[in-house]
């Protein structure tokens, strides 16, 4: 392309720009939603979505479960439930026992479950509004971060704006310094466009794409007891959960069977080091 790469390099046009966008990004959202957009970025650049051993952790703990609620009494299963950190049916799946949201989702269903009161679609109804208000809740940081992304062009404007204001009060200045000047301007506009479309929308729409997989976990619990509650076995419940998993993602059915009949797929093979998904869900 030519020319000097230098002129690019005009620091108080990109001071201007991310000041503004910052300003506006915490004025228009809650401190939570901003301490989130830090722990969802950290996610995506990390790719910090659930790996196999995360999915069949999570079977495997389902199907124990439901076999205890099909072969054991209602104080006995009510004991793992209350206590799932002193269960050693929980401590055998580290990986889902980190989850902390998605532990106590799992209580709380298996509870109702026991209590035997709850119809299956009223269990649906009441899973399907729960994990709609959490994945809307995990997408606050996807939506201001968008709401960002397609303000920072006008934003660009205003700094360029500011820019051409000062170019107009160097009229009786040399042609070179005042071309330097509108050079520096138009920079604000560039900038605005280049830090929207080439850095944060990409990054929020990576943000969703993670926030999404690791939803996906909530899904699996949901079909795997409406099977279950629906009359179907352990085993057969939770293969409506594994049909839930992507297809590049998900266990193949031998491995599910092999470990859930072993009966610790937390033995089989340790945790990965992305386990941290499951910190916070």
């Amino acid at each position: 392309m030519g020319g000097h790469l230098s002129v690019i390099w005009q620091p108080w046009e990109f001071v201007i720009i991310m000041g503004m966008s910052l300003g506006t990004y915490v004025i228009a959202n809650p401190w939570k939603t901003v301490v989130d957009t830090g722990r969802a970025t950290v996610q995506a650049l990390t790719v910090a979505v659930p790996k196999e051993r995360h999915y069949l952790d999570l079977l495997g703990l389902l199907h124990s479960l439901m076999r205890e609620v099909r072969n054991k009494g209602r104080n006995e299963v009510e004991a793992h439930i209350d206590d799932p950190t002193s269960s050693e049916i929980f401590t055998a799946f580290p990986t889902v026992l980190a989850n902390e949201p998605l532990l106590h989702f799992i209580c709380d269903y298996f509870r109702l479950i026991i209590m035997g009161s709850a119809r299956p679609h009223e269990i649906e109804a009441l899973m399907d509004e729960e994990i709609e208000t959490i994945i809307r809740s995990k997408m606050k940081p996807y939506g201001s971060l968008m709401m960002v992304a397609e303000g920072l062009p006008a934003l660009g404007i205003v700094a360029a704006v500011l820019g051409v204001i000062k170019a107009m009060g160097a009229l009786d200045q040399s042609p070179k310094l005042l071309g330097g000047f509108i050079g520096a301007a138009l920079v604000g506009t560039f900038a605005g466009i280049f830090l929207s479309y080439g850095l944060v929308a990409p990054l929020a729409h990576k943000i969703k794409l993670v926030r999404e997989q690791r939803a996906r976990m909530y899904v699996i619990v949901k079909q795997s007891l409406l099977a279950f509650m629906n009359g179907a076995l352990p085993q057969i419940a939770i293969e409506h959960g594994r049909k839930m998993i992507g297809p590049g993602e998900r266990p193949s059915i031998d491995v599910v069977e092999s470990e859930t009949i072993s009966g610790g797929p937390a033995k089989a093979a340790p945790a990965e080091p992305s386990a941290k998904v499951g910190a916070r869900a």
